[in-house]
């Protein structure tokens, strides 16, 4: 699969550095191509760097994983979108989104012209993408989303990424759920001390 990722630090890293050893070819989307976060992504295998939009327009799959508050001048940068899956794994922290959006995912249904966006890898630590594995246990994700083509693909991709599962909560109406979510995970792991090596996991019985 060709994967487009916008937003080359933690995020975009750990993910573009898993799906690479997976035998994706990664193509990173940057604004400067001689000065960006992450250039020791280059040293995986299948990993290219070009321009947003050349990034784009060779991807079936693309990445956003910027900071929120960016989402709609990023989206807006992607260029000719139909067709191809957007994945959104960022989330609006401390109110630092997109101005007039609750979420950032509906911020980009908004200015793009794909409506195969979904809303995954956002509600754990870029460490628990680095790895997945607790013991013997790995680690489960979750996707949001009326496309069934872009839940299929986000699907696939975390477990490409390692994870378990990737349980799907329910249409574009989870998005907001979806970052709640995030915060959960950040409350404990920043704000009530338990730290970032921390990670969900749906039991069933």
């Amino acid at each position: 699969m060709h994967i487009a990722i916008i937003g080359t630090g933690n995020v975009g890293g750990a993910l573009a550095t898993k799906w690479a050893q997976k035998g994706h070819t990664i193509l990173l989307g940057v604004n400067d191509r001689e000065n960006f976060k992450g250039k020791h992504l280059l040293n995986n295998p299948n990993t290219s760097v070009h321009s947003i939009s050349d990034a784009v327009k060779n991807a079936a799959v693309i990445l956003l994983a910027t900071p929120a508050k960016a989402t709609i001048p990023v989206t807006q940068s992607l260029g000719d979108t139909s067709g191809k899956i957007i994945i959104d794994a960022m989330n609006i922290v401390m109110k630092q989104g997109p101005e007039g959006f609750s979420n950032t995912t509906d911020a980009i249904l908004a200015h793009t012209q794909t409506t195969d966006v979904v809303k995954c890898f956002n509600t754990t630590g870029y460490n628990n993408m680095e790895n997945t594995q607790y013991g013997n246990w790995e680690i489960d994700a979750f996707v949001a989303g009326n496309s069934e083509k872009g839940k299929q693909g986000a699907i696939q991709l975390a477990k490409d990424a390692g994870f378990a599962e990737c349980y799907d909560v329910g249409g574009n109406d989870q998005f907001t759920l979806m970052e709640q979510f995030a915060l959960f995970w950040i409350n404990l792991a920043l704000f009530r001390g338990l730290g970032r090596e921390i990670a969900f996991k749906l039991l069933k019985r």
